[in-house]
């Protein structure tokens, strides 16, 4: 009995023995597989995983890479979707507009309003083309004897069409074009008519009246040169007569000497001097006590259309050379000299006053004539009679040269922001009447 209780004790104490080894190995020598490195770049987990216990071990950084991913997913998706809808915006804004330039007054747009260039350069060649963008709209222009209804490319909706409707001859070619225009509606080749007109001097446009929108036409929107009654800024705007392009006059760039030299004469006048007109009582005004010693002053009885080279030279060179333009009325009061004096900084005194015709009467449209250029501030000198003249000639005697600096400064100036004024409204106008959101459809 003795015997079996002590085997039974040897027995449990060499089992112990044994597990205690067992014991010991498994935690000081068994060989175990290698952590998950976390030095190193974190591998990101693509897709929803599920960890089993035993087959892998647990990872800390699991749930916040998982975030991340999702986070820069999200991101992403929303940048790619915001970029859609950019890119689509901007091509429902953009507005494509061609100009057809059928009058010289459209080179004035063209040229010295929207700053846009032409090729070929040579104002002989039977066609020429340009493209800028302006705003949202881009703009192409083409001109010259080869641009005929029919024989070019229509290269847009929009259209834009300069015209002159001065006299009897050169409206009949111009509904020509507006009777083209209206094909190109009608066949769903336009969807938008604007007309830039040279109106008639004594604003005697009435024939256009059945092409406008308002009347039952299809132009909807129009921009006429003189003091039209028909003005109301909503779809018929007054637009500058501008410089003489029709004779080539150039864009004129500000310089040194035209700024700040002293000028040889105190005033100018180039021009035509007409029977029984106002121009006649300048002529004797400027006689009396010499005055017309201190101008320069050419006269000549008969207009004449064209210049010679040397003629354009001698204008140019009065313009310069002069502190004041005298701008007498023709058969309106809004001549290309007003313009061109501004371009060389030489200050126009203007004859303010209303010409025979169908034009702004002053009692009723107390800023005409001239209310376009009046509205938008022009420092010029009014006069209401040439006798007024001698005082103002007095005045200038009187300056001096930092005076006549400053206010040349100040005609520049105002003359180039006039330019970019009318550049914005043209452009404003046309794309809030053009584009689709503007109109709903």
């Amino acid at each position: 009995m003795r015997a079996t209780r002590k085997r039974l004790c040897s027995a449990l104490l060499a089992a112990y023995v044994l597990f205690s080894l067992y014991a010991a190995y498994s935690v000081f020598l068994r060989p175990r597989r290698p952590p998950a490195s976390r030095g190193g770049p974190r591998q990101p987990r693509l897709g929803r995983e599920r960890s089993s216990l035993g087959n892998e071990e647990w990872n800390p950084w699991e749930g916040d890479e998982k975030n991340e991913q999702i986070v820069s997913q999200q991101r992403y998706e929303t940048n790619l979707q915001m970029l859609k809808n950019m890119k689509s915006q901007q091509e429902q804004a953009n507005l494509k507009v061609q100009i057809w330039g059928k009058a010289a007054i459209g080179l004035y747009l063209w040229q010295h309003i929207l700053e846009g260039l032409l090729e070929p350069a040579d104002v002989t060649a039977q066609w020429r083309e340009g493209s800028i963008k302006g705003g949202k709209t881009h703009f192409s222009f083409i001109t010259g004897p080869a641009v005929v209804p029919g024989y070019f490319s229509v290269a847009a909706d929009n259209v834009v069409l300069v015209l002159n409707g001065r006299e009897e001859a050169k409206i009949t070619y111009a509904t020509q074009w507006l009777h083209y225009a209206q094909t190109l509606i009608q066949t769903r080749k336009l969807r938008h008519v604007a007309i830039v007109l040279l109106g008639s001097e004594q604003c005697n446009n009435e024939w256009i009246h059945p092409y406008l929108k308002r009347r039952g036409g299809f132009v909807e929107l129009l921009f006429v040169v003189y003091d039209c009654t028909w003005v109301n800024e909503e779809d018929i705007f007054q637009w500058p007569l501008g410089v003489a392009t029709y004779r080539n006059f150039p864009i004129v760039e500000p310089n040194w000497s035209m700024l700040r030299s002293p000028r040889s004469y105190l005033c100018n006048f180039l021009g035509t001097v007409y029977k029984n007109s106002s121009r006649e009582n300048l002529m004797e005004v400027l006689k009396q006590d010499g005055l017309n010693k201190l101008c320069w002053i050419a006269a000549r009885e008969q207009w004449q259309p064209q210049e010679t080279n040397e003629s354009f030279r001698i204008y140019q060179e009065a313009l310069l050379q002069s502190d004041l333009t005298l701008c007498p009325v023709g058969v309106n009061t809004e001549c290309y000299r007003i313009y061109e004096a501004c371009s060389y900084g030489s200050v126009p005194v203007v004859e303010d006053v209303m010409t025979p015709g169908k034009c702004g009467n002053s009692s009723i449209y107390h800023s005409a004539p001239l209310q376009l250029l009046k509205t938008m501030g022009a420092p010029f000198i009014f006069i209401k009679n040439w006798e007024e003249l001698p005082a103002v000639l007095e005045k200038e005697k009187n300056m001096s040269l930092q005076e006549k600096i400053q206010r040349r400064k100040k005609l520049i100036e105002w003359y180039r922001h006039f330019k970019a004024q009318m550049r914005h409204k043209f452009i404003n106008i046309l794309e809030n009447s053009f584009l689709p959101n503007a109109k709903g459809g």
